[in-house]
C-alpha cells in the first residue's frame, strides 16, 4: 500500500480519500497567491486543505476557512489541519460555495476549482472531481465577488486554455486581472496552466511565466524559488 502522506518540510498532508492528490497545480497555486498581510484567507474547493495550509505557513497570523462541497475531502482537509503546526488557525467547512456566508469579507481567496479536459474523462471520482459542472466559473466568480474584501485578491490555476473564457466571466463580475503567470513543464512544451491573480480594481495586468523544468527531473531556479520553502528535497 502506497504511503497515504505527501510529507512537506512544515507538514504533512494525508490525500487517502479526497478524490483529488497533491499535485503541482495545487503546490504552484498556494506557492504563488500574492497578498499583502492577509488576515482572513478563504480556500475555495479545498480538496485535501493543501493549498490552505501552504498559506498558513506563509502567512503567520491568518486566519484561513477552508469550504469543501465533498464529505470525503472534507473530512480529509479537517484531519490535515487538526494535525498541522497551525490547527489553531484553521477551520474546514462542509458547504457548496454558493451557501456559504460569513460576516467578514476575505482579504485573500484561492481556489484550485474543477475543471474537465477532454480525453481525460474516465468515469473515475477524480475525473469527476474535475467538471466543471460540478462548480461553474459563473457560480464561482460569483462567490468570490459577495465574499472578497474591496481590496482583497483572488488566485486561482485553470487550463491556459480557459483563460480568456475566465477573464471574461471574471470581469462581468467585477473582478478584474491584475497578474497571470503562464506554466509550461519544459522549454519544449506548450503552455499549459494559468496562475491568475484579481481584484476589485481595474488595473494594468501584469504577465510573465515560469517553466518548471529544465530537463528531466532538472528544476528551473524560478520553480526552485517558488517551492522550496515547502518540498523537502528543494
Amino acid at each position: 500500500m502506497s504511503d497515504p502522506f505527501f510529507k512537506f518540510k512544515k507538514f504533512s498532508v494525508r490525500h487517502r480519500d479526497s478524490a483529488m492528490k497533491v499535485g503541482v497545480d495545487g503546490v504552484l497555486l498556494g506557492a504563488w497567491s500574492a497578498a499583502e498581510n492577509p488576515k482572513r484567507i478563504l480556500d475555495i474547493g479545498s480538496g485535501t486543505g493543501l493549498i490552505a495550509l501552504m498559506l498558513a505557513q506563509r502567512f503567520e497570523t491568518a486566519e484561513i476557512t477552508a469550504v469543501e462541497i465533498n464529505r470525503s475531502a472534507f473530512e480529509e482537509s479537517e484531519f490535515n489541519f487538526k494535525n498541522s503546526p497551525f490547527s489553531d488557525r484553521m477551520k474546514a467547512v462542509n458547504l457548496p460555495i454558493q451557501e456559504f456566508e460569513d460576516e467578514n469579507k476575505f482579504d485573500l481567496i484561492v481556489s484550485n476549482p474543477p475543471y474537465f479536459e477532454p480525453n481525460h474523462n474516465d468515469g473515475t471520482d477524480r475525473s469527476l472531481a474535475r467538471q466543471k459542472a460540478e462548480l461553474s466559473f459563473e457560480e464561482l466568480c460569483k462567490s468570490v465577488e459577495r465574499l472578497i474584501d474591496t481590496t482583497g485578491n483572488f488566485g486561482l490555476i485553470l487550463p491556459y486554455l480557459s483563460e480568456d473564457e475566465f477573464i471574461s466571466i471574471a470581469s462581468k463580475n467585477q473582478l478584474f486581472p491584475k497578474k497571470i503567470t503562464r506554466v509550461r513543464g519544459n522549454p519544449q512544451a506548450e503552455v499549459k496552466r494559468s496562475l491568475m491573480l484579481f481584484s476589485k480594481t481595474k488595473s494594468n495586468n501584469e504577465f510573465d511565466e515560469l517553466t518548471i523544468e529544465q530537463s528531466r527531473n532538472v528544476y528551473t531556479e524560478e520553480y526552485i524559488g517558488l517551492t522550496k520553502e515547502f518540498y523537502l528535497k528543494m
